[in-house]
């Protein structure tokens, strides 16, 4: 038997619902405004993509803008004659696995213990993690720790400072206060211990938001270059991507240099690289890599931040 809210509801769908002028006006505001939005955030990497396929030469009289013209990938095949990408690649790429991998793990374990009533000084504990995200000694006294730390010229610098993260702690604390106690509860009653409850119970569900802090992770290692570029002056196969991409940037006609110097006849001799096209090639070979990472985790990315930032 259905309710008299359900009959009204079936009732309302069957009877042909019209939107008044004043809903459509706003849904078509709002489709308008969120497409104009999606467009200017998508034009730039468009815009990059586009004229790093076209003719370097038109790239180069400012001719191309909406499409592409005179389509090749020479630029990109070019790219293997700067050696030191391959290796640049390897470090940031596991630099990224590794070290979100680990503040994962760590902000899970840190956020499901700041909700344990019988922790010591449980309120202590996170207090004294919030304060770090307001206050910051600064990049000299950051720079002579690090030093006395040894994670000078040493891989473990673009680990170690990154496994704790607050915010993401914050964010997995407030997740795991929102999965009813009654689990760890009865978990608890049948003799399981801490870490078990952790594993078993709250670690599965908590995956939503577990991956959107891996996105956060992934994104800024990814994308971190000032901690190659201060502690690895003298070591040039920890450099990461985005430390060669700044270097080249800045250097533009060095790369464009190596890489026509190796491309040999054909269409890479017609298609002359310049400092233009190169930056915007190594830009787009930096970037398309990390992009790709959202689409595949964008479910449960929106529905961890959501639920994530529903209490305090």
């Amino acid at each position: 038997m259905m309710n008299s809210k359900g009959l009204s509801v079936r009732n309302v769908r069957r009877s042909g619902y019209r939107k008044s002028p004043g809903e459509v006006i706003f849904d078509v505001i709002n489709v308008t405004m969120f497409t104009i939005f999606m467009l200017l955030c998508i034009f730039p990497f468009y815009y990059l993509f586009i004229n790093t396929i076209s003719n370097n030469d038109l790239v180069l009289k400012g001719a191309v803008t909406y499409y592409p013209i005179g389509i090749n990938f020479s630029n990109y095949i070019a790219l293997k004659e700067v050696n030191d990408l391959g290796n640049a690649f390897i470090v940031t790429v596991t630099r990224t696995i590794f070290g979100t991998a680990l503040m994962v793990f760590a902000s899970a374990l840190a956020g499901y213990l700041v909700t344990r009533k019988k922790l010591w000084k449980r309120s202590f504990w996170y207090r004294y993690l919030v304060i770090t995200m307001y206050f910051n000694a600064g990049l000299i006294p950051w720079y002579m720790n690090m030093v006395m730390l040894g994670l000078t010229e040493n891989y473990m610098a673009y680990i170690i400072p990154g496994i704790v993260a607050p915010f993401n702690i914050i964010l997995v604390k407030t997740y795991i206060e929102s999965i009813p106690g009654e689990l760890e509860e009865s978990a608890f009653i049948d003799g399981a211990s801490t870490f078990t409850i952790f594993r078993k119970i709250i670690w599965p569900l908590s995956k939503p938001i577990l991956a959107t802090i891996a996105v956060f992770g992934a994104v800024g290692n990814w994308n971190s270059f000032q901690d190659s570029l201060i502690l690895m002056k003298s070591s040039p196969h920890l450099f990461t991507l985005q430390h060669r991409l700044y270097f080249y940037l800045v250097k533009a006609s060095d790369l464009e240099a190596l890489m026509s110097g190796g491309t040999g006849t054909n269409v890479a001799l017609e298609n002359t690289l310049n400092s233009k096209v190169v930056k915007y090639t190594i830009a787009m070979a930096t970037t398309i890599p990390i992009l790709l990472v959202y689409p595949i985790m964008q479910k449960h990315f929106v529905k961890g931040i959501m639920l994530g930032a529903i209490k305090g």
